[in-house]
């Protein structure tokens, strides 16, 4: 098991000569995607991340050992927990991210239940936004009540509201970055605000903020951050994982999260917050989340992800770049009621959007045609480019009919609430060249 202690940093590689740790904190995001965590082999020269695809780690001696188990010594041990590949990938997600440290894991809903487990006991509660992804939706709707754990879900769009759903209970704010429903943005600056004055932790899942790229919740208040690592981060369609960043900047000595401020036996009778200061929340996901519930990424898996990583920033621009030109597009087709895109001005969130959002508004268009839900179901299956399955973030353009895929456990009100019909279909747009999508989708709408 290894863990990074309270001064180590996650925006560090290696000279590439001399293999000596150089500060990479002054650079870009660009140069961060390549760069960030990267230790190339000691004895190799490997430049590349290597994969250990080992479970287990030996060590030098008993002493180690001992030292380890008692949280006195960082090192690996055993894979489920961390992982030398899988090290890597999190120093640079944590990198891209501006957060202090990262814990992998097998999915995005296994990164949130992590955070879950972390931040919550019996009895408690977490405040939520109401457009989410539908797989976050059940998660909270129907998993968390099974072990006591009540979400109140709102709009998340205006503080007497959220603030009157707080009580001595609540764990923490949940959020999505553009949200996969409605794709709107949350206004960071009154969450994180409400958040601090109630002295719990606000909580954004960045899937659709693609790595850092279009948005840094940290940098704007967050103090978790959490990944479908599936998504944009891998890019290409063949790999899924998750991961969980760790602000570092979060009291966990206020009064409500004894599991970080009290005595552990396996800290050798130290706190996490004593033993592992800004790390604590890392570590006990670690120690505890990975530990007992075992939804470990796969080093194999890290390798992919490092590799989809590098090219991150070149793929979202081009992403971002097409789908605005589409949604413009859609927008004037006297086929289509309605699209929903943050960077149209059109949107509600439109002004969240320019103002929390770099480099664009994201890969993700909801569209309403003048159709019925049979109709719609035709215009799918006459897109040659357009690829019919339910994940985002790859390469190529894909389409998904919601109310039947993605929200098809939100019953008939929910789906009105987070306006999706019938004839609702969710785009997330590709590298192609956008005449050639353009010219797809004009061909797919002849049906009508």
């Amino acid at each position: 098991m290894r863990l990074n202690s309270t001064n180590q940093k996650n925006n560090i590689c290696r000279d590439r000569k001399n293999f000596k740790k150089i500060d990479m904190s002054n650079y870009k995001f660009e140069t961060l995607q390549v760069h960030a965590g990267n230790v190339p082999d000691p004895t190799t020269g490997a430049s590349a991340t290597p994969i250990y695809q080992s479970a287990s780690f030996a060590l030098k001696n008993v002493e180690e050992g001992r030292k380890i188990f008692a949280h006195e010594e960082d090192g690996f041990t055993y894979t489920r927990i961390v992982n030398p590949t899988i090290d890597v990938f999190t120093k640079r997600i944590a990198a891209l991210e501006g957060g202090f440290d990262a814990v992998a894991a097998a999915s995005g809903i296994a990164a949130q239940w992590l955070v879950m487990q972390g931040l919550c006991k019996t009895g408690d509660n977490l405040i939520s936004s109401i457009s989410l992804y539908g797989g976050t939706y059940g998660q909270f709707k129907n998993t968390l009540p099974q072990f006591g754990v009540n979400v109140k879900f709102c709009s998340c769009e205006k503080q007497s509201e959220i603030e009157s759903l707080i009580d001595e209970k609540t764990r923490g704010i949940y959020v999505e970055t553009i949200a996969n429903s409605n794709l709107s943005v949350p206004d960071f600056d009154m969450l994180a605000q409400v958040a601090a004055k109630h002295h719990i932790p606000l909580i954004v899942d960045n899937t659709v903020g693609c790595g850092g790229y279009l948005c840094r919740p940290i940098e704007k208040g967050a103090n978790i951050v959490t990944h479908s690592a599936t998504k944009w981060i891998c890019g290409h369609g063949n790999t899924i994982g998750g991961v969980v960043v760790n602000g570092g900047n979060f009291d966990w000595d206020c009064g409500k999260f004894p599991k970080f401020t009290e005595p552990q036996p396996s800290l050798g009778g130290k706190s996490y917050l004593e033993r592992y200061g800004k790390a604590a929340f890392s570590a006990q996901l670690k120690f505890e989340g990975l530990t007992n519930f075992g939804g470990c990424l796969s080093p194999f898996n890290a390798f992919l992800l490092l590799t989809g990583v590098e090219t991150l920033s070149l793929r979202v621009q081009r992403v971002c770049d097409n789908a605005l030109a589409l949604a413009r597009w859609l927008e004037k087709n006297p086929k289509v009621a309605k699209v929903c895109y943050p960077g149209l001005e059109s949107h509600p969130s439109y002004k969240n959007a320019v103002k929390y959002l770099s480099h664009g508004f994201g890969g993700i268009i909801f569209v309403d045609l003048k159709a019925s839900k049979e109709q719609t179901a035709k215009v799918v299956e006459r897109f040659k480019l357009f690829t019919l399955l339910a994940n985002l973030g790859d390469n190529k353009s894909l389409v998904t009919h919601p109310a039947t895929s993605t929200h098809s456990e939100l019953s008939e009100a929910e789906l009105n609430k987070v306006g999706i019909t019938g004839g609702t279909l969710r785009l997330c747009i590709g590298i192609e060249n956008i005449e050639d999508i353009i010219a797809d989708f004009d061909n797919a709408l002849k049906i009508i």
